[in-house]
């Protein structure tokens, strides 16, 4: 699997943060952290699990309150924003959870519904059926519409849950580790999806996990967070290929085949 290509850093920065530090306790998570994702990047936010890559995408949309630091989204200072302006902020936010985060009592159908029917105003029920009608279609699940979510499989799960960010079209998609829990070919998929949204729909995203065969099929860029703060970024060949930090290579022979 080929790396992707740089980025080109002479692209707008839609999101900016700058010394961000933030402790629960005596438990230092973030130590001052500095990051850019810029228009149309898939940046992969790389780290060991309770490292802090959750709580930093949290922080962006306003769901935590840093202890010190700076996050600007899409122009805004996001430490400034009334509940108001947080919330249409949020709207230019797509959220790929984890777990999918379906509602198990409605069908796909009901599910790509909802987001729409409870953000967007004077929507016909042609305009409702065509948004979902091309959303699953972006995913390539339209046979699913009238099913429940017990009966799809985990990647199929991801995916809706992937469609139902998308109707909304955010201009910044946020992924929380997106192949956990699924078999290396339907990670495969999943790391596919990720590239065609970024193509199709020129979102800007960061995309959290401790997948490195994840990150090297989406990431244009790698931030590796270790002990709290990014020590190492850059494409993913520079971040491990010529790393002298045993950490990096630690992670590397751990996670990673070629």
């Amino acid at each position: 699997m080929n790396p992707k290509k740089p980025v080109n850093h002479q692209k707008e920065a839609v999101i900016t943060i700058r010394n961000l530090k933030i402790s629960f306790g005596d438990l230092h998570v973030l130590r001052g952290v500095d990051l850019d994702l810029y228009q149309g990047e898939n940046l992969v936010v790389l780290g060991r699990s309770g490292t802090g890559k959750s709580v930093l995408i949290k922080i962006i949309a306003g769901l935590l309150e840093p202890d010190q630091g700076s996050v600007n989204v899409l122009g805004e200072d996001v430490g400034k924003l009334n509940k108001r302006e947080l919330d249409a902020l949020r709207l230019k936010l797509g959220f790929s959870f984890q777990n999918s985060a379906l509602y198990d009592s409605m069908t796909v159908r009901e599910n790509l519904e909802f987001p729409l029917i409870r953000n967007v105003r004077n929507l016909s029920r042609a305009d409702i059926n065509k948004a979902v009608e091309e959303a699953l279609a972006d995913v390539g699940l339209s046979q699913t519409i009238n099913q429940m979510p017990s009966e799809l499989s985990g990647g199929q799960r991801k995916r809706i849950g992937i469609a139902r960010t998308l109707i909304l079209k955010p201009e910044i998609m946020l992924y929380d580790e997106p192949t956990a829990g699924l078999d290396p070919i339907t990670s495969n998929e999943i790391n596919h999806l990720i590239n065609e949204v970024q193509e199709r729909h020129n979102t800007s995203s960061i995309i959290i996990t401790h997948d490195l065969t994840c990150a090297k099929a989406v990431g244009d860029r790698i931030a590796m967070l270790l002990d709290g703060r990014f020590e190492r970024q850059g494409t993913f060949d520079e971040v491990f290929e010529d790393s002298n930090d045993e950490r990096a290579k630690q992670f590397y022979e751990y996670n990673f085949v070629n």
